[in-house]
């Protein structure tokens, strides 16, 4: 097993997550997104990203954190489409801080008795030893298991 996860780290309201960096095909600037009519609330609408329709998918929704306003300067990840299920999804983001490799010894795994449904979404806790992140927060990243996390909404 490799003693390290390659992840791409991002911001969404304050906090800090995590996502594999295999499921990142790329991260573009916010774009006009077209709503949906009667769409789930999850998803935000929809991009034309050089010729390909592209999903929009609200983060927020999907890990139930309070809904914000679409707003200049936040960043769209767009998803492999094995992520998607085939489909060519995006999340909104509010900044994406890099790519960044983890020691596995860094990781916490959570138990499987935790009552919150978005737990199941949850890979692990990335303990960041870093002076810095000591400084600007609580030095921990939530790692989003993203597959499951857009199977199961698909799933609703």
């Amino acid at each position: 097993m490799d003693p390290t996860v390659d992840i791409v780290e991002f911001v969404l309201g304050g906090e800090r997550y995590a996502l594999d960096i295999q499921l990142a095909r790329e991260i573009v600037e916010m774009i006009p997104i077209t709503p949906i009519p009667r769409a789930p609330s999850y998803i935000s609408g929809v991009i034309n990203l050089r010729g390909e329709i592209t999903n929009i998918m609200n983060l927020n929704t999907l890990l139930g954190l309070p809904n914000q306003e679409i707003r200049p300067g936040q960043k769209i990840i767009v998803l492999v489409p094995e992520a998607g299920a085939g489909s060519n999804v995006g999340i909104i983001v509010d900044d994406v801080l890099g790519v960044m490799q983890v020691p596995r010894a860094d990781i916490e795994h959570l138990g499987e008795g935790l009552a919150s449904e978005v737990s199941g979404f949850v890979k692990g806790i990335i303990k960041q030893k870093s002076e810095a992140a000591e400084k600007t927060s609580t030095g921990l990243i939530i790692w989003i298991d993203m597959q499951k996390m857009i199977e199961d909404a698909s799933k609703k």
